[in-house]
């Protein structure tokens, strides 16, 4: 596996930092994850951890849902070989930016408005 890929693969993200990032609740990732669409690792104490392709594959789930897919249909659609997928990786910048909010986020310097919504930094 290429590093990049490697890196990708990393689950390194909480339940919580995929909502902000998705935009998703708790029950739609966990949903997701019982139809077998994503496939969290889990940590010794059974925390569902997340990768970068994980919150990639989340993001297309909620393109597809709006475009009028149904669950089942995005579940054949990825079970298809891999060649016929449509790839869209995220950008450096999109994972610098996901990393940079996920530090302030973790380190705890970035206060959540009432909404429970973190904001932007650059």
């Amino acid at each position: 596996m290429k590093e990049k890929e490697l890196r990708r693969s990393l689950a390194v993200f909480s339940i919580g930092t995929v909502m902000k990032l998705t935009d998703l609740s708790a029950r739609q990732v966990r949903y997701y994850e019982e139809r077998d669409l994503i496939t969290p690792q889990r940590t010794d104490t059974n925390r569902r951890m997340y990768s970068l392709n994980d919150v990639d594959r989340l993001l297309d789930i909620k393109d597809y849902i709006a475009e009028g897919w149904t669950v089942q249909a995005i579940y054949n659609h990825y079970k298809k070989p891999k060649e016929e997928h449509e790839h869209k990786p995220l950008t450096d910048d999109d994972v610098r930016r996901i990393l940079y909010n996920e530090i302030l986020n973790q380190g705890g310097f970035v206060q959540p408005d009432e909404s429970g919504y973190s904001g932007q930094h650059h």
